[in-house]
């Protein structure tokens, strides 16, 4: 089975020989993908949506994977009992909504050993929660798809790092290592918080609060940023 670019980054920071569940899984491909190739022994696939469960259960029937996959129809992590598993996958979601998902089930959230997660927006949350919740980040990867930049972010348990506040939106790993599409990168972010500032501007209010001077100010380190590359 070929993944799609953006999955198989996905795939490769998953680390081998545990179990895995894949929260949201819509068709099933992530975890068929890595038990059919001996990856991962055993994985959950996790579906809160009909449409995309269903598809994900035909799926399965189809490459013969039922006993090895075992598809649960639930709202995030509710589907796992503590210990069932060893590293969570939680992709194509927003930041908001992956945080929600980790801090829903703290019982399950704490059993694992490996997060891997692709927030749509808002990395910088993510990140954040993180490390003000005993993980660090263990390894970050950009991919571009379809025209559109991913970013994916690997946790561990652990004491993270004290960094630069705007490093939390960047991506700490990412800058330290140069990625090839930081730049890329680097300027969808600050296309993104020079729109929202824009929007605020039309407003005498907004122009006044904190955010306001809070997105100025990120602009300003992402523009420092881009010019040291």
């Amino acid at each position: 089975m070929k993944l799609g670019k953006r999955l198989a980054t996905i795939a490769a920071l998953v680390p081998p020989g545990g179990r895995l569940a894949d929260i949201g899984t819509d068709h099933a491909y992530l975890p068929v993908y890595l038990v059919s190739e001996g990856i991962v022994p055993w994985a959950v696939a996790g579906e809160v949506h009909q449409g995309p469960f269903r598809a994900a259960g035909e799926a399965l029937a189809r490459v013969g994977l039922t006993d090895r996959i075992e598809l649960r129809f639930g709202d995030g992590l509710a589907v796992l009992a503590p210990g069932e598993v060893d590293t969570a996958v939680i992709a194509g979601m927003g930041g908001p909504t992956i945080i929600e998902i980790l801090s829903a089930c703290p019982e399950v959230t704490a059993s694992l050993s490996c997060l891997v997660l692709q927030p749509m927006l808002g990395g910088g949350a993510v990140r954040r929660w993180l490390a003000a919740s005993g993980w660090r980040a263990v390894a970050e990867a950009l991919v571009e798809e379809d025209g559109r930049l991913y970013e994916v972010i690997a946790a561990a348990p652990g004491a993270a790092e004290e960094y630069e506040d705007i490093l939390y939106d960047i991506g700490p790993l990412l800058w330290d290592r140069r990625h090839p599409l930081l730049r890329d990168h680097l300027e969808a972010l600050l296309a993104q918080a020079r729109r929202v500032a824009a929007e605020m501007a039309a407003s005498p209010q907004a122009v006044s609060s904190p955010k306001y001077r809070e997105y100025l100010a990120k602009i300003a380190q992402l523009e420092d940023k881009l010019a040291c590359l």
